[in-house]
């Protein structure tokens, strides 16, 4: 059985601040889950519009535009369809289990994206999942970025998943990310404090204010250095939506890659074209964040064990590291 939905109709105004832009380029950075292929599809099969009239991709949005998009829906399943995806499993009992999700793979079924996610492949690999608060999210417990990777706890019943749920709400869970990040850092070791609150400009994106949105805790140590990047471990006092890619951003150190937050921007090296030449191909190998959930530590609700798990870095990562290492 499928919900038929036959469309979803969505208004954008261009605030009075904003930078001119293409509209393609400006509405996949708008509306949530957009890509700008997709946005180019809608525009071209007459379904966006710019003050009421018919838009071409290259159209440059104005301050106060008023933009509207028609978007066509396919049937959204009633139910989560399992799918047999595979899945890196590093831990699992009849309790819970831990994934080393890859790069690319969304945690839960959201707007566009009904299939391929986690709790697809999760359905097909178990039949024992938390019912969460929230429909379409079974065993998710927390969550991290598309394009991050790395471990990811779930939970198999109801009971489990409040223990585990409330270890986060009490920032008892133990975890370290790896990133590489641009520049050298001053200190070897830092912390970086401020609120995160979600961007007037963009609602897909973050950034750090001095009197609105949460309070935000990130520590952070310098592993290696390369010539123009460090690699670094980093730590979670908070855990808000893109915590470290905002606050290294904001003290001039984003991360290597991050598409959003100015990682691929070269920082270094620009005006030198073998420079500009060798960051080019490093950018290609790490088409996305290099950023990388490492560690995962927790209190195993049932049988009060300490868990701590290690995974090992995806290969773009390592090979990032190879190459920044010659």
């Amino acid at each position: 059985m499928a919900k038929i939905v036959t469309e979803k109709k969505i208004r954008v105004e261009v605030s009075e601040g904003k930078k001119k832009e293409r509209i393609d380029v400006f509405l996949a950075n708008s509306v949530e889950n957009a890509t700008r292929s997709r946005i180019q599809k809608l525009i071209k099969a007459n379904c966006v519009t710019a003050n009421g009239h018919l838009v071409k991709s290259n159209y440059i949005i104005c301050p106060n535009d008023i933009i509207e998009l028609v978007i066509p829906t396919s049937p959204r399943p009633e139910e989560t369809e399992a799918e047999d995806i595979p899945l890196n499993i590093v831990y699992e009992d009849e309790y819970l289990l831990v994934v080393n999700k890859a790069a690319g793979m969304v945690a839960h079924p959201s707007f566009g994206n009904y299939s391929g996610t986690l709790v697809n492949a999760l359905l097909h690999h178990t039949n024992k999942l938390s019912d969460s608060n929230i429909p379409g999210r079974p065993g998710i417990v927390h969550r991290i970025d598309k394009e991050t990777s790395g471990l990811l706890i779930v939970a198999k019943d109801e009971w489990t998943h409040a223990k585990l749920a409330k270890q986060f709400f009490d920032h008892t869970i133990d975890r370290e990310y790896w990133a590489v990040c641009w520049g050298i850092f001053k200190q070897s070791k830092g912390e970086v404090i401020g609120n995160i609150v979600r961007s007037v400009k963009d609602r897909k994106i973050f950034s750090v204010s001095a009197t609105e949105g949460r309070h935000a805790h990130t520590f952070y140590e310098v592993i290696e250095e390369f010539e123009f990047t460090s690699l670094l471990k980093l730590k979670l006092k908070t855990g808000r939506t893109h915590q470290i890619r905002v606050h290294m951003s904001h003290i001039k150190h984003p991360i290597f890659g991050d598409p959003t937050y100015g990682g691929r921007v070269i920082v270094y090296g620009s005006a030198l074209p073998k420079m500009k030449s060798r960051i080019d191909n490093l950018l290609k190998i790490m088409p996305r964040q290099a950023l990388h959930a490492k560690t995962l530590g927790f209190i195993h609700p049932h049988t009060k064990e300490k868990i701590f798990l290690d995974s090992e870095l995806p290969e773009d990562f390592k090979q990032l590291l190879e190459k920044l290492k010659q």
